[in-house]
């Protein structure tokens, strides 16, 4: 229990760091072209992504956090579909789920 806590705080500030590199900008990017803020916004994205599929104690945290609240089953099981890993999620050309028309 104590080691999977320890890993989550260290994947929390992990985080927080790539987030702080992301955000601060050095006055050396001041002039730098807004596809370079998109090209970070890519790395950490797929860099939380990595963390949540191999880390499973990362992972069933934040699932409890976003979906825990949701009551209503179809957007409870929506939301847990939002957090499944693997390549035919990552690499599938379909709307996720929260856009998905019933």
């Amino acid at each position: 229990m104590m080691r999977g806590l320890s890993i989550v705080c260290l994947a929390a500030a992990g985080l927080i760091a790539a987030a702080a590199s992301v955000s601060a900008q050095s006055p050396a990017n001041q002039g730098a072209p807004a596809n370079q803020g998109a090209q970070e916004n890519v790395r950490a994205s797929q860099q939380y992504e990595s963390l949540l599929c191999s880390n499973p104690a990362f992972r069933a945290k934040r699932i409890a956090q976003e979906c825990g609240p949701v009551t209503d089953p179809q957007l409870h099981q929506s939301c847990l579909a939002s957090f499944e890993c693997g390549a035919a999620m990552r690499h599938s050309n379909r709307p996720p789920p929260s856009e998905t028309v019933r």
